[in-house]
């Protein structure tokens, strides 16, 4: 099974928005007063937060008791968190509060002034989306600048995975986005460009301070996220349709914590921070579940610096960051594509043994999502 988030856009009337607002707002006060209690009391688990909560949120807050559970939910996920607060941008649904009419394209929600039934403006493919899911497993309610949307978590049945004849290792970077073992790499050049230019504009207007510098901020809002967004998405189409069609699995380097590892001069940190490799990572998982593709994550340790040929493993190996060389027996080449291939080796090395892993709980004999992200 897989878990896809698809978005839709609802188009609710004057009266249905202002439910949905004091909704929204109601909810993020209650998350922000459960959040208060929690830690005063060291109150992490979900069972004792209700026993604490759960009566303070339905009198004082109007909420349901299915809100009211989604509520002490939220703030579970805080534990050891130094987050300040919620604010009043989105509110989630379970099946019970929740529910689609795929056929007249609604949704009916839970508000604190009661149900609310709201069309969406849906496009074909989250139309498709939503006429094949085996379940819609409820959703979260999200107000924008100027729209409401509704991400709905959509339950499907995936294909078996199929037996991999070898694998196609991907080397994901900042210069190359990625990079496989066939050697096309994916340039990250121009989404350098974007995000510097936002940086700098940003920088400008911050300075600047004006109305219109605050103005033209908002509408700026966004705009680079979207961006990667788009690209993650389509650079992860190909790296999955081009293992489907080859008949391999994909292996991906087990990246998390680099942030804290890494130590780099002030200049470089604001492009490291900003590297999407995570999300990428996402992209390619539920699309190779969906695919029937199996993906299995390796240990990223000397990937770059590792002589695909003779085994040898030195710093020196890495003269440039582009470019590797071997000191022992001379071979060369790109160092994103020789990271690739000690990828792809280590993942046929690891796999008969290890099945797939799941990028939170370590190697796995299925492919069982852990996490729901947006379809696409």
């Amino acid at each position: 099974m897989s878990l896809l988030s698809v978005k839709c856009k609802l188009i609710p009337d004057a009266s249905t928005a202002e439910k949905l607002s004091r909704t929204v707002e109601q909810f993020a006060n209650a998350c922000n007063y459960a959040l208060q209690v929690a830690r005063q009391e060291n109150a992490w688990n979900k069972f004792a937060l209700q026993r604490l909560v759960y009566r303070e949120l339905r009198e004082r807050f109007g909420l349901s008791a299915n809100l009211a559970v989604r509520v002490i939910a939220r703030v579970g996920k805080r534990k050891g968190h130094k987050a300040g607060g919620f604010k009043a941008t989105s509110v989630d649904y379970d099946q019970r509060i929740l529910s689609v009419n795929v056929d007249t394209e609604t949704v009916s929600l839970s508000t604190v002034d009661g149900r609310a039934r709201v069309p969406m403006r849906i496009a074909g493919y989250q139309r498709h989306l939503l006429r094949t899911a085996k379940s819609i497993q409820g959703g979260t309610l999200v107000r924008g600048r100027d729209s409401w949307y509704v991400h709905l978590w959509c339950e499907y049945d995936d294909p078996p995975a199929m037996a991999p004849n070898g694998f196609l290792g991907v080397d994901l970077g900042i210069v190359n986005i990625a990079t496989d073992s066939d050697g096309e790499a994916y340039s990250g050049k121009h989404l350098n460009s974007v995000r510097h230019r936002y940086r700098r504009l940003r920088r400008k207007l911050q300075k600047k301070g004006t109305k219109s510098a605050k103005r033209l901020l908002k509408k700026l809002s966004g705009k680079e996220k979207r961006f990667a967004n788009d690209l993650n998405h389509r650079i992860s189409k190909r790296i999955v349709a081009k293992a489907q069609r080859t008949g391999r699995g994909i292996a991906l380097e087990d990246l998390r914590g680099i942030r804290e590892r890494v130590r780099l001069r002030k200049p470089q940190r604001a492009t490291l921070h900003s590297w999407a490799f995570h999300d990428l990572g996402q992209k390619l998982r539920y699309k190779a579940e969906r695919s029937g593709v199996a993906l299995v994550w390796v240990d990223p340790a000397n990937t770059s610096r590792q002589c695909p040929a003779c085994g040898h493993t030195e710093k020196a190996n890495r003269p440039t960051q582009a470019l590797f060389r071997c000191v022992v027996c001379g071979y060369s080449g790109a160092a994103d594509y020789v990271a690739a291939c000690n990828i792809a080796s280590r993942a046929a090395v690891i796999q008969p043994n290890a099945g797939v892993r799941d990028a939170m709980h370590g190697y796995r004999a299925t492919c069982k999502p852990r996490s729901s992200v947006r379809g696409r």
